[in-house]
């Protein structure tokens, strides 16, 4: 399979591609500083997919850790209310600052895009969970939605830091 966008990797440079909607959602984890050992054992949860876990959202990978070429499917909904969103991770970078990855729409998507998921550590040593996203409409019925889908991709990034927090909490006990 292949991407179903051509801008593949274009969370990396932050240059946002005309034609998509744009996300950017960011939310400090904890409200003391954290120690860069903190900003690597949190990227590690969320490289090897506990941050997900910690929002109960269902993946399924192919491999235990985010790494190019990994593919991914997001399992959303409720009942017989099903979504299955293929991805495949595109990039993944660890630094002294940021630990992120990102993953982008393969065929059968929802959408047409790419995300990406960061833990960052500021100047003063704040942990920030963020997520940014280019994406628009892949199918019809989603296109009909085009007032909630702002809405729906910004209460699943928030949902997303929220299970960041919770993972962190748990390195505290």
């Amino acid at each position: 399979m292949t991407f179903t966008y051509p801008e593949v990797g274009a969370t990396r440079t932050d240059t946002w591609p005309a034609g998509y909607r744009h996300l950017h959602v960011r939310r400090r984890l904890s409200d003391r500083a954290r120690t860069p050992e903190d900003l690597a054992w949190l990227g590690e949860q969320l490289l090897t997919w506990r941050v997900h876990a910690a929002a109960r959202v269902r993946l399924d990978t192919d491999a235990p850790v985010a790494a190019p070429g990994v593919r991914v499917t997001t399992r959303l909904g409720l009942g017989r209310v099903r979504l299955h969103e293929p991805c495949e991770v595109v990039w993944v970078e660890r630094s002294a600052r940021r630990v992120a990855f990102a993953y982008g729409t393969l065929p059968g998507h929802a959408f047409v895009g790419e995300e990406r998921f960061a833990v960052e550590r500021d100047e003063a040593g704040d942990l920030w969970w963020s997520i940014d996203v280019f994406s628009r409409p892949a199918l019809w019925w989603v296109r009909l939605l085009v007032l909630a889908v702002p809405t729906f991709q910004r209460l699943f990034a928030l949902h997303l830091g929220r299970g960041a927090r919770r993972v962190l909490a748990s390195r505290d006990r």
